[in-house]
């Protein structure tokens, strides 16, 4: 990977800061408590960062994808939770610049990519997670509206969001091409939220099962054409994968910091834990491992940015740096010895936060699917 710009570094450096002062100190009680600190996540928006790559004639940063990959990672070095309610948003913004009307740019991209609104995706149901096209929610359309009733689940933001983006069979006969997709606000009739999941780590966002009863969606609301749910959905795998590697970095670099700022001070047998070299060689791989994620992530932001197809780049960076980050945080635990076992140090809530890298935006099994596809491919 090149030279950062001087833009890309204003970003990463503006949140690296607003980080440092504004998520650092409070994490552990966010994560403690399960609070969702929505009045914070809005100040992350109000930074530009809720529409990094949206054009700034929607309210966006008019930033480029390496630009939104940078400030992930050091969302994620603050908190992983919070982080993902970023990049959820962050999603929703680029379905809508691609497949919005100018008048859905108006009324739905433009109140997000400014930050003044958390929006969300309601593609997961309880049967549908890997195989996304296997949705049972309906949308039936009654004159000028359609009415959706269905069940999703495991979505991020599902109750702080004010906006979403929802996909629903409208042509059960059509199969994966009888799906299409919704933007609608939270706040209408039928939209409930029954239940907030308890999770091993991500306890910072509100994720969400979500039962709508007879929504009703104008016709106007219909995002692209009907049957093209799937399509609009997929289009952002590539960029969620990476993002994913981005948070993986995050966290990594986190629990490396953490550890090896303890290495530093803890002494042992009469010196430094650094000064052992059994220590000494674990930090070693530690700093070479998120090295390596950090460049893979990079390189396929880069594809990504330049409209190069980058599926097999972007499935090994999110396969990388997932497994990387779980490896990392497990060391940093092993060299605070019994204290990377208790809550008075960060590294065994990064470490539940690292777990679901791998599951989410694609499970790592999946990745190594769609790369030995690649690779069988020529590409």
């Amino acid at each position: 990977m090149g030279q950062l710009t001087t833009e890309q570094i204003a970003i990463r450096d503006m949140t690296r800061d607003f980080v440092r002062k504004e998520i650092l100190p409070f994490a552990a009680e966010w994560d403690r408590t399960a609070t969702v600190p929505v009045d914070t996540v809005l100040r992350i928006g109000a930074l530009g960062l809720f529409g990094v790559c949206v054009p700034a004639e929607w309210g966006g940063s008019g930033a480029d994808f390496t630009s939104y990959v940078l400030a992930t990672d050091e969302l994620a070095y603050g908190d992983a939770g919070v982080c993902n309610m970023v990049s959820a948003t962050n999603s929703f913004c680029f379905k809508v610049r691609d497949f919005g009307t100018p008048d859905q740019k108006e009324r739905f991209l433009r109140p997000v990519a400014s930050g003044r609104a958390i929006a969300c995706m309601l593609l997961t149901e309880p049967q549908a997670g890997s195989d996304a096209a296997n949705q049972r929610t309906r949308a039936v359309r009654k004159g000028d509206r359609w009415v959706l009733n269905g069940t999703k689940s495991l979505i991020t933001s599902g109750r702080s969001a004010r906006v979403a983006v929802i996909l629903a069979v409208t042509d059960p006969g059509a199969g994966k091409r009888g799906i299409s997709a919704f933007l609608t606000p939270t706040d209408r009739p039928g939209y409930r939220v029954i239940r907030v999941e308890q999770k091993l780590g991500h306890r910072t966002n509100d994720t969400c099962q979500i039962v709508l009863e007879d929504l009703e969606v104008p016709a106007e609301n219909l995002l692209g054409r009907p049957g093209e749910g799937l399509r609009i959905a997929f289009s952002g795998l590539d960029s969620g994968r990476i993002g994913v590697a981005a948070q993986s970095l995050g966290v990594a670099r986190a629990a490396f910091d953490a550890a090896l700022a303890y290495a530093r001070e803890r002494e042992t047998f009469g010196k430094k834990l650094i000064e052992h070299q059994a220590v000494a060689f674990q930090l070693a791989d530690m700093a070479t491992d998120i090295a390596a994620a950090r460049e893979l992530c990079l390189h396929a932001a880069a594809l990504k940015q330049s409209r190069v197809r980058c599926i097999k780049e972007a499935s090994m960076s999110k396969l990388f740096a997932s497994r990387m980050c779980e490896r990392v945080c497990s060391a940093a635990i092993q060299i605070h010895g019994g204290y990377g076992f208790v809550a008075d140090y960060p590294v065994e809530k990064l470490y539940r936060d690292a777990r679901v890298f791998q599951i989410y935006d694609g499970t790592n099994e999946v990745q190594k699917i769609l790369i030995s596809r690649e690779l069988a491919a020529g590409h």
